[in-house]
C-alpha cells in the first residue's frame, strides 16, 4: 500500500488523498464519448489500481452517462463501499426517461429526488461529498443549499459543496450550511478561478478547493500534437483552447514545460498535477487507465522547489490566454 499523504478538504472534517480520481471519462455523456472509447472492465481495473495506491477518492456525478458512470462506480466499489470516498453531483436536469433535458435545476424538489436516484445507482445509502454541478439560475442558491444540508441532518450525504460558482454565491450557500469544497477547472492552463478572487474567499471562509483537469483536459499528456489529432465525437474539438491559434500557442508553452519536467525526470503530467498540489488544492485528474493512475497519484507525492515554482509562473504567467474552458454555450452555465 502506497503511503499517499492525507489532507483535510475544507474545514468540516473530510479527509482524503491528496489526489483524486476523477471518473467521467470512464462513461459516455450524451452518447458522446470523452476522452476517446470507454472500456468498461478497464475502467474498474483502474479504480481498484487506485485503491491499492491509498487513492479512494472517487468523483462521479448523474450527467456522466447520464447515471451510467455512477452505476459503474458502484460495480467497482461493490462489497467494499467502506474503503472508499464517492463524491456525486447534481444538477443537470435527467428526467424520469433518463435522458438530459440540458436545463439546470437546483429546486428542493428535484435535489430530493436526485440525490435518492444516485444513492440507488451508487448501490450505496451514504454519499460522501454530494455538489451542486451548475447553479440553477432560476432558483436562489439558498434554497438549493437548504435542500441539500436536509439531506446531511438526514444521513444521507456527509458534507456539500459547489462547482463553477462565483464567490458571490459561495458566500451566500456558506450561510445556509458550511461547504466543504468547491469544485472548479484549475491547471497552469486555466487560472480563471484565481484571476476572479475565487481561491481567496474559499480560504477565507476555510472551505477546500477541488481542481478538476488538472492536466487541461489532456493537454499535458503530449499526445495530442494537433487539432486534427481529435476523434470526429471527441468534445474537446469544440473547446476553444484545442481550436487554431490557441492550440499551437499552447503546444509552444507545454514545451517549455516539458523541459523542465525532463531536468526532473517526470512527466510533464506528474509535473502539473504537482503545481496544484503544491499550492494546497486537491487534482482530481481524470482517467480510465491503470498506467495513468499510477502515474498521476505518483505526480501528487512529487515536490517542487520555490525555483521550480517560479519557473512555472514564468512560463505561464497569472493572466496568460490559452482560450476558453468550453464552448460559448457551456460557458453561460458557468456562474460568473
Amino acid at each position: 500500500m502506497s503511503t499517499i499523504k492525507k489532507v483535510k478538504l475544507g474545514s468540516e472534517g473530510l479527509v482524503v488523498p491528496n489526489i483524486g480520481l476523477g471518473c467521467m471519462g470512464m462513461s459516455k455523456i450524451a452518447g458522446m464519448d470523452i476522452y476517446g472509447k470507454a472500456d468498461e472492465k478497464q475502467a474498474i481495473a483502474t479504480i481498484h489500481r487506485s485503491l491499492e495506491l491509498g487513492g479512494n477518492f472517487l468523483d462521479t456525478a448523474d450527467l456522466y452517462g447520464p447515471l451510467e458512470n455512477e452505476r459503474l462506480v458502484a460495480k467497482a466499489i461493490r462489497r467494499n463501499r467502506e474503503s472508499y470516498i464517492i463524491a456525486t453531483k447534481f444538477g443537470y436536469e435527467i428526467d424520469d426517461n433518463e435522458q438530459l433535458t440540458w436545463k439546470f435545476n437546483g429546486k428542493k424538489d428535484y435535489v430530493k429526488k436526485a440525490v435518492e436516484r444516485s444513492l440507488k445507482n451508487l448501490g450505496t445509502d451514504f454519499i460522501d461529498l454530494y455538489y451542486l454541478h451548475r447553479l440553477d439560475p432560476n432558483t436562489p442558491i439558498e434554497e438549493t443549499v437548504g435542500a441539500m444540508a436536509d439531506l446531511v441532518k438526514e444521513g444521507k450525504v456527509g458534507y456539500i459543496g459547489l462547482s463553477e460558482v462565483s464567490s458571490n454565491t459561495i458566500k451566500r450557500a456558506h450561510k445556509i450550511h458550511p461547504l466543504t469544497a468547491v469544485q472548479t477547472e484549475y491547471s497552469l492552463f486555466e487560472r480563471t478561478v484565481e484571476e476572479a478572487g475565487i481561491l481567496k474567499t474559499l480560504e477565507d471562509l476555510g472551505i477546500g478547493f477541488v481542481a478538476y483537469s488538472p492536466l487541461s483536459r489532456g493537454f499535458f499528456n503530449g499526445e495530442i500534437k494537433s487539432p486534427e489529432d481529435f476523434a470526429d465525437d471527441d468534445f474537446r474539438k469544440a473547446i476553444p483552447r484545442f481550436q487554431g491559434e490557441n492550440f499551437y500557442k499552447n503546444i509552444e508553452l507545454l514545451k517549455e514545460i516539458e523541459r523542465l519536467a525532463e531536468a526532473k525526470q517526470i512527466t510533464a503530467s506528474q509535473l502539473a498535477i504537482a503545481w496544484v498540489a503544491s499550492k494546497g488544492y486537491l487534482p482530481i485528474p481524470g482517467t480510465k487507465r491503470v498506467k495513468y493512475v499510477e502515474e498521476n497519484i505518483a505526480g501528487a507525492g512529487i515536490e517542487l522547489s520555490k525555483e521550480e515554482l517560479e519557473r512555472l509562473d514564468n512560463i505561464v504567467p497569472l493572466g496568460t490566454s490559452t482560450g476558453d474552458r468550453y464552448d460559448a454555450a457551456n460557458m453561460m452555465g458557468i456562474d460568473q
